[in-house]
């Protein structure tokens, strides 16, 4: 189990982060706005709606000069029909405000699906590679936390931004048309307060990306040590405590980093608020002295023109406001593209094979290593005919595991080839690979469902009588009958409910549901007792019956009547042959059966 360390003490030690590429930027800008793009038709009915909207906030304005000037005049008419206006305009932009509300929701909603299921469905066509070597919290902070932290910009902002932008435009045109001297006045200050907030925009970008890795952090370490498997180890290492005193080390500074983020150029927007709250009385001063000297500026123009500043004043500071969300925003979604950009390195051909007969297996001259490892197969040359059982044995670290995942594709071959049926794994499709080659893996992975629904997961259609068929030839049917619940017994987080060798053989009935021609067996009986190991090979026996078997063997006696032998040695194939043959060679697997005669496992032999 990996646990973060003092995550806190490296943060705080890595240098300041320095400004992303410009090209990036505008790159990442650009993908930002094509989220949008299937969504145009709306995004132009919400467009025009605020524009409407914008338009027609204005009007109350010149309505409300006219009905100053009404007062003055004692003309109760135009009065009337002043207030009157108001109200209609007041009636008809509340309710062209709901339905963008509701229109730029759904817009919202739809992207951040589109978002979430582009990096789910991207996570599952990388190789089993990535996620050897990323850890499974640090995905799902990626997929939860970071897709979570950009919902609010994506579902308000686009529209919050065009919303804003028309409305402080209408404001100052209207502004400019009652009094073009005042409206210069009341402008002066809004480039000041622009540049501020890209500053402040820049530091809380960087504080945002310390907060999301150590969310990542925090979520690993709650995923693997409270999983089943983490809890056991914790409990039984005596480590408890020091778990909990790392998850709090962690959430200590998520904390500390969240109040960083809200703090950050808290003067700067209380300075533009309070200058927001001055400008009126500024305008008013201004306005007065000007009245006073002779101006044709009137107080009805004065009080109209102070009304339109208000109004100017709340886009204003939200497009500051939204400004600084989208900053952070940015390093999120640096991140989700991130993942969105991690290199598919196991594709599917362009023109797939999609049908194939399950022929020999063949491994011709092979290579293969883990990233810039050493070699883990060098020049690995064999035949699985098909129809027969062939073992792979050998020390740990040999290379036989990593054969097994070749023939499944789970990885690529460095150089050489494997086929099936004359046509290389590289050239068949996914789906027909999937549907000829079957896995059965030492390590039993089972959902947190019922065990109908785990067993279902190989074949959705399977009816109940063929999940009980399957179940009955894995000799696993009587076991799940006598539970209370039956098949809708919940198997729990991992099937910790049920023992290793019973969650082996509903891995087993999973895959007879399958049904496919080959088999690879993954030491699928390694650390069993000797009953459960006799169960679980008599299901395994069942299962390979007419089927291309490869055998990854950690314990020789259940592979002496395999039709072929391959044994391995530090990724080299040393010797082949069948089990009384290679006994009287004296050889590599001479030596790892007196190794398993002693250890009580070859007693017959």
């Amino acid at each position: 189990m990996s646990v973060p360390g003092h995550r806190m003490m490296e943060i705080a030690a890595e240098p300041p982060e320095r400004p992303a590429d410009p090209a990036v930027r505008r790159a990442n800008l650009r993908r930002i706005f094509g989220l949008f793009k299937p969504y145009k038709t709306r995004l132009s009915v919400v467009l025009t709606l605020i524009i409407v909207a914008a338009v027609l906030g204005v009007i109350p304005a010149f309505l409300l000069r006219e009905a100053l000037d009404a007062i003055q005049a004692k003309d109760t008419r135009t009065l009337s029909f002043a207030a009157a206006g108001m109200i209609v305009i007041a009636v008809v932009t509340g309710a062209l405000g709901v339905w963008q509300t509701l229109l730029s929701n759904q817009v919202g909603q739809r992207v951040m699906h589109d978002l979430r299921a582009a990096v789910f469905r991207h996570l599952q066509r990388l190789s089993l590679a990535f996620f050897t070597r990323t850890r499974t919290g640090e995905v799902q902070s990626r997929i939860s936390n970071d897709i979570g932290g950009v919902q609010s910009v994506v579902t308000n902002t686009a529209t919050s931004i065009a919303s804003n932008v028309t409305t402080v435009a209408a404001t100052m045109v209207a502004m400019l048309l009652l009094s073009w001297k005042l409206a210069i006045f009341a402008f002066a200050l809004i480039p000041v307060f622009v540049l501020l907030t890209r500053r402040v925009g820049a530091e809380r970008r960087r504080i945002a990306k310390s907060t999301q890795e150590t969310l990542a952090d925090l979520s690993s370490l709650v995923q693997e040590s409270l999983s089943v498997s983490g809890i056991m180890l914790g409990k039984t290492m005596g480590r408890t405590d020091e778990l909990a005193d790392r998850f709090e080390s962690d959430s200590l500074r998520l904390a500390d980093l969240e109040v960083r983020q809200r703090m950050a150029g808290r003067w700067v927007m209380a300075t533009i608020q309070m200058s927001f709250a001055i400008m009126p009385a500024a305008v008013y001063w201004v306005g007065g002295l000007a009245y006073a000297h002779g101006s044709a500026i009137s107080i009805a123009t004065l009080v109209s023109f102070t009304t339109l500043q208000t109004r100017l004043f709340f886009p204003v500071g939200s497009l500051l406001g939204v400004g600084l969300d989208v900053q952070t925003s940015l390093a999120l979604f640096d991140r989700i593209f991130e993942y969105l950009d991690q290199p598919v390195d196991i594709t599917e051909a362009p023109h797939a094979v999609t049908t194939t007969e399950a022929g020999d297996v063949v491994f011709d001259r092979v290579w293969f290593r883990y990233g810039d490892d050493e070699w883990t197969l060098e020049d690995v040359s064999f035949t699985v005919p098909a129809g027969t059982t062939t073992a792979l044995v050998g020390e740990t670290g040999s290379g036989k595991t990593t054969l097994g995942y070749l023939t499944a594709r789970l990885y690529d071959v460095a150089e050489g080839s494997v086929s099936i049926g004359g046509v290389d794994v590289r050239d068949l499709s996914f789906q027909t690979l999937t549907d000829l080659v079957g896995v059965v893996s030492q390590e039993t992975y089972l959902f947190h469902a019922s065990i109908r629904e785990n067993l279902r997961f190989a074949k959705p259609d399977a009816t109940d009588a063929e999940i009980e068929q399957a179940a009955e030839a894995a000799r696993i049917h009587h076991v799940i009958a006598a539970l209370p619940d039956g098949y809708d017994t919940v198997v729990g987080e991992r099937g910790y409910r049920f023992s290793g060798g019973e969650k082996q053989r509903m891995a087993i009935a999973r895959t007879i549901l399958r049904n496919p021609p080959i088999l690879v067996l993954d030491e699928a009986t390694s650390s069993l007792d000797t009953e459960t190991e006799r169960l679980v090979q008599e299901a395994l026996d069942r299962l390979s019956e007419g089927r291309t078997t490869i055998a990854i063997a950690h314990r020789l006696s259940t592979v002496r009547d395999a039709e072929q032998i391959v044994v391995l040695d530090r990724g080299r194939v040393v010797e082949t042959g069948r089990h009384g043959e290679l006994l009287g060679r004296g050889g590599r697997y001479t030596a790892l059966a007196q190794r398993d005669a002693e250890l009580g496992h070859l007693a017959a032999l």
